[in-house]
């Protein structure tokens, strides 16, 4: 088989792997914030609630490593593409595309996970200011 065409299946099954993790990790942020919540609300203390930000936040930091690290394979899989098959060594370093792909800060505010993230947070904002305003 082609020696090029097998590295790019090596870069694609790593981006793969990145974004069925970025896909878990919504799944689980969505969880443990519901269920937090859940807890606060039912409970007569905001202290769940206050404590589904950690997840919130934490989560968010985790997607936006996962999402810089998927941008830099990508990044990667188009300095191969072009490559000569004689150049190829197989290397999944991706240092020397690291500057293109952005950082994690960058990621970490692209408007898909702004978006997803965000209304988790805002949603745990209305939920503590449903609860401080019933009493609770």
């Amino acid at each position: 088989m082609d020696g090029k065409l097998k590295h790019l299946e090596f870069i694609q099954g790593v981006i793969n792997r990145l974004s069925t993790n970025s896909f878990l990790l919504k799944g689980w942020s969505v969880l443990l914030v519901s269920a937090l919540m859940a807890l606060g609300t039912k409970e007569s203390s905001l202290s769940f609630i206050f404590l589904a930000y950690l997840p919130a936040v934490v989560f968010w930091g985790l997607d936006g490593f996962f999402l810089m690290k998927e941008r830099q394979y990508r990044a990667l899989y188009k300095l191969i593409r072009v490559k000569d098959k004689d150049d190829i060594d197989f290397c999944m370093d991706t240092k020397p595309v690291a500057t293109d792909a952005g950082g994690w800060a960058r990621a970490v505010f692209r408007p898909t996970l702004l978006w997803f993230h965000g209304v988790l947070i805002v949603a745990i904002i209305v939920v503590m200011i449903i609860k401080m305003l019933s009493g609770g």
